[in-house]
């Protein structure tokens, strides 16, 4: 009886440790630091930054929408191929949503910055999410490299 007492106490505390390791993720946090980081690698003055911005937002507002009915398409049964068929070409048209969004919005981008800062903007973007996901992944701490998955 002792032993389990004792071990129901080891896995609340273990348990416990595990829930304090990891942070919530905070989105006004993660939006405040993407903004910073690209700010600083794309090189954008304040009175840029104060323009580009709110057109920024915007784009992912939407971009956030289309994600949300990608989602929908996340349980699909394997099994019923109209239903794999349909979700296919649902996914298929909402990926050209996205990269029209995209195109529409660089083109915005481009009337509020010059072309070769919209252009470090979007790279900017992509790294500071790669190395987002790979902080979430556990692959950020202490040089480690994430884990292949066979």
């Amino acid at each position: 009886m002792r032993r389990l007492i004792l071990f129901a106490l080891m896995l609340m505390l273990q348990l416990s440790a595990m829930a304090q390791s990891r942070p919530k993720f905070d989105p006004a946090r993660f939006e405040a630091d993407l903004e910073q980081y690209v700010t600083t690698e794309a090189g954008l003055s304040a009175k840029e930054a104060a323009a580009f911005f709110p057109v920024y937002k915007e784009m992912r507002k939407k971009q956030r929408m289309l994600f949300m009915k990608m989602d929908k398409y996340r349980h699909v049964d394997f099994c019923d191929n109209k239903q794999c068929e349909n979700a296919i070409r649902s996914l298929d048209e909402i990926d050209i949503q996205m990269k029209e969004l995209q195109q529409r919005y660089h083109v915005k981008f481009m009337n509020i910055l010059p072309a070769s800062k919209v252009l470090k903007v979007i790279r900017a973007e992509e790294r500071f999410h790669r190395r987002a996901f790979r902080k979430a992944a556990g692959a950020g701490h202490n040089g480690n490299k994430a884990k292949k998955v066979e």
